[in-house]
């Protein structure tokens, strides 16, 4: 049955009123800071270190200075490391939840949930008075007589990738809880029915089956780690910037605003390509949040 034009006007005349308020909240929030952003990269500095818009590739230019690119690759294997440390403990952590019932899969669920609660900021101080040289930790191998001294487990690599992995663990098992969910029971057992052992079954038919939730968990572990600067800051004592630490300081202390505005859209180019290599695999986005 066709509509004519009046009938078709009044069915998706209301829709179309039901989606303004969010495509204003977009467009006000989320687009347009991101155009000044754009914009802003390729202002420059006049003698008084104020955003002058005038148009210049410098920021882009500077970019490329030797210090940055070693703050770049440092970035990159702390999120490296922080990835592969919560997918090899999430994996198993959240296939346990996926295969528990009752209330018991609801209190590991929670154990998931439950950081949220609490401001991951504190959380972090929480993690630097537990390793301070007077923490909690120190005392008890102090007091075993396990060290003569306290161990100073603080500002360093390990300390920033262990406050990452903590902060962003969650991220990780969400994604992956979900994927394996979805499993195919007939494929598994069909697996154990044909003789393939534990290992073979994990890699030949539940990890191909759950690719999507790896991929979703990685991305939303490693794009953070990329610019959690008040992790680095706690924990690393500067000692292991990341590229959200550059970012934040040409922001305030530097007060060079431009080329903080290229650092950040370098940020999102690196997530935006990372989003469509996942759409590329099949993906679906609902896991990503988007």
């Amino acid at each position: 049955m066709k509509l004519n034009s009046h009938e078709f006007r009044s069915n998706t005349l209301p829709a179309a009123i039901t989606v303004i308020p969010a495509v204003a909240w977009l467009a006000f929030f989320v687009a347009i800071p991101l155009v000044y952003v754009l914009v802003m990269s390729f202002c420059s500095l006049d003698e008084y270190y104020n955003v002058a818009f005038q148009f210049t590739l410098g920021n882009y230019a500077d970019l490329l200075d030797p210090n940055y690119v070693q703050i770049y690759a440092q970035s990159i294997v702390i999120a490296a490391l922080s990835t592969a440390i919560c997918l090899a403990l999430g994996y198993p952590f959240a296939y346990l939840i996926s295969r528990t019932f009752g209330e018991h899969k609801v209190i590991l669920y929670m154990l998931v949930i439950i950081p949220f609660w609490t401001n991951s900021l504190i959380r972090i101080y929480g993690w630097r008075t537990f390793l301070g040289a007077s923490g909690f930790l120190n005392a008890a191998l102090v007091g075993l007589h396990l060290v003569d001294s306290p161990v100073d487990f603080l500002f360093n690599q390990a300390a920033t990738v262990l406050g990452m992995t903590y902060d962003l663990f969650p991220f990780m098992v969400l994604p992956l809880y979900t994927a394996i969910e979805k499993l195919d029971e007939a494929q598994i057992e069909a697996s154990h029915d044909l003789g393939a052992h534990g290992l073979s079954t994990l890699f030949k038919v539940v990890v191909p089956q759950t690719v999507s939730g790896i991929f979703s968990g990685c991305i939303m572990v490693f794009i953070p780690s990329l610019g959690a600067f008040y992790i680095s800051d706690i924990l690393g004592g500067g000692n292991s910037d990341v590229i959200g630490n550059l970012i934040q300081r040409q922001f305030q202390s530097g007060n060079n605003w431009p080329l903080g505005a290229a650092l950040s859209i370098i940020l999102i180019a690196i997530t935006l390509i990372l989003v469509k290599i996942y759409q590329s695999t099949g993906g679906d986005m609902e896991s990503l949040g988007v």
